[in-house]
């Protein structure tokens, strides 16, 4: 542990740039794990869908669209509501302004999350980067040294070099395993905006023809 300390204080223009890109994959990571496990997703959709149509089958449109704006920072509620806000126009117009209001909640769900993936590929290189110039440091010492002390120097250099290495692949193994996870819920929630833009102009068109359907468990 010494040994590494001691390369960390010497090895500073190798080693800031590697912690800074850790740092800054810990605050998108933090950030985007609240937004897309915790504040975005709607818990109980399907009964939260359920009880909207109701209201709209009753003729309870506004009803509905308060309900949905007791969810402000939920995607599907707000995709809801937008269609129901535009129930009273021709369907292709209801469509249209779905599909705006779902772009912009994917670009919300989305955004931050490709920087993991960035960060992951730069500290590899910048892990790399330290070790190229620690072996060119290491090479360059020896080559002037006494021969008695050409093999502690070497050991030395190579040391450096590869903590250099493992210090980026510390920060990009991390940072690629949270972009998956993130990514994978990322598009879930992306479907599930699908789905619900499908649940929103069926209550649409049930509303317009009078007609409920019943699914069937």
């Amino acid at each position: 542990m010494g040994k590494f300390s001691d390369f960390l204080f010497q090895n500073w223009g190798h080693v800031l740039p590697i912690i800074i890109a850790g740092i800054f994959a810990v605050a998108i990571v933090i950030e985007r794990v609240k937004m897309v496990f915790f504040t975005y997703p709607l818990a109980g959709r399907s009964k939260f869908y359920h009880r909207i149509r109701e209201l709209v089958m009753a003729d309870k449109v506004q009803d509905a669209i308060s309900l949905c704006d007791q969810y402000p920072q939920k995607p599907a509620a707000q995709v809801m509501k937008e269609g129901l806000l535009r129930a009273h126009l021709p369907e292709q117009m209801v469509n249209d302004g779905l599909n705006i209001v779902v772009g912009e909640w994917v670009e919300n769900i989305s955004k931050r999350t490709a920087f993991l993936s960035m960060i992951a590929n730069v500290a590899t290189l910048l892990g790399l980067f330290g070790t190229i110039a620690g072996l060119i440091q290491s090479f360059e010492a020896v080559g002037t040294a006494n021969p008695q002390e050409k093999s502690a120097l070497l050991a030395a250099g190579i040391s450096s070099a590869m903590n250099a290495t493992m210090m980026g692949l510390g920060v990009a193994i991390p940072a690629m395993v949270a972009f998956s996870f993130i990514m994978n819920r990322t598009n879930r929630m992306v479907s599930e905006l699908d789905q619900c833009t499908l649940e929103t102009l069926d209550i649409i068109r049930q509303r317009a023809y009078g007609v409920e359907t019943k699914r069937v468990a």
